[in-house]
């Protein structure tokens, strides 16, 4: 996530600074050719370009938006996971009967190995929406960019110490046993969770909860299924190829016929006018592309760069509010935001 109030030069340099290349050296070989050349014969008229334009802004716009609803409810689902955990430990700790048969020490250690495994599961959830799908950036078959957002991503990962330090986290958090089957399940979350409700069962049979208390929990437990559910969706459907692809085209045809097009307009007032056209039409191209890589990044907010949703600093939060719950002391740090971007 990007914490800047203002998005700096090196941010947009870094997401689209191939981009500006690209758009500068196409609209001055048009104008060379156009200059040089009198390769009159390859300008268009500028109204196509013009329709061709407000078509490509309202279908930029549209995925825009349904980009922005799907980062919004990732940060929304990772929010609900937050007042949720808080409610889950501090109904764990609160629960309790007048049951003298059950050891406090031994109670006490089972409520701490609830709330334990419930923090190993948030960082087992998160690493698990980290693992790229064929259609993220991040995904070398993605395209011939893929490259430079794996390097981007080791970037954040060079800047963020904790950031792939998930396994320590469970072998913290979790009992040898436990840790040793993180690779026997798929989806070790939901493992973890499903271990959870049996311990809580288990509670409520030896008389350390009462049977509606046991209800209360399970229910937050269920609320957790639900959030898992509801990022998974996010994660493992796309944003509609039928309409990200063909903006992306059509942004293409229309960065393609510009030049042509504003050329021959700029041409109209003199010869100064043709190399005068050139930053106008690096300036509206370039305006065109931003606004199709912010979509574009903005539709995966579990895709490891820096618009992603910031799930390892929620984690933190968590885990911090969960382990003063139990008690402790020695509290790890909150995550910081650095070069502009939390992670």
């Amino acid at each position: 996530m990007i914490t800047t109030k203002y998005v700096n030069y090196k941010q947009v340099l870094n997401l689209a600074g191939v981009h500006l290349i690209l758009i500068s050296i196409w609209c001055t070989l048009i104008a060379v050719f156009f200059y040089f050349f009198n390769w009159h014969w390859m300008t268009i008229p500028w109204v196509p370009v013009a329709l061709i334009g407000t078509a490509e802004a309202f279908l930029v716009g549209f995925k825009n938006n349904q980009a922005y609803d799907r980062l919004w409810e990732a940060r929304k689902i990772w929010g609900g996971i937050v007042n949720s955990s808080r409610s889950f430990a501090s109904m764990v700790y609160a629960f309790d009967t007048k049951n003298e048969e059950i050891g406090v020490f031994d109670l006490e250690d089972r409520k701490r190995r609830i709330v334990y495994r419930h923090i190993a599961w948030l960082y087992t959830f998160r690493e698990q929406l980290l693992v790229p799908t064929e259609w993220e950036h991040i995904s070398r078959e993605n395209n011939k960019f893929g490259n430079i957002n794996l390097r981007r991503n080791r970037l954040i990962k060079a800047g963020f110490p904790d950031y792939g330090r998930a396994p320590i986290f469970l072998h913290k958090y979790l009992s040898e046993e436990e840790y040793e089957l993180k690779n026997d399940y798929k989806n070790f979350a939901t493992y973890l969770t499903a271990q959870q409700a049996k311990d809580i069962n288990e509670l409520k049979n030896m008389g350390a909860i009462t049977e509606f208390n046991q209800t209360q929990l399970q229910n937050a437990l269920n609320e957790f299924y639900n959030f898992q559910g509801q990022a998974e969706r996010i994660k493992k459907f796309p944003s509609p190829r039928q309409f990200a692809s063909t903006a992306f085209v059509f942004n293409i045809l229309f960065i393609m016929l510009l030049p042509l097009g504003l050329v021959n307009e700029f041409a109209k007032l003199g010869d100064w006018g043709i190399w005068t056209s050139i930053p106008f039409c690096i300036i509206i191209g370039w305006i065109y592309i931003i606004m199709e890589l912010v979509g574009d990044y903005s539709e995966n907010p579990f895709a490891g760069l820096m618009f992603d949703v910031p799930m390892l600093s929620i984690c933190r939060t968590i885990e911090i509010d969960l382990l003063q719950m139990s008690g402790e002391t020695d509290l790890p740090d909150p995550i910081a935001s650095k070069h502009g971007v939390l992670v």
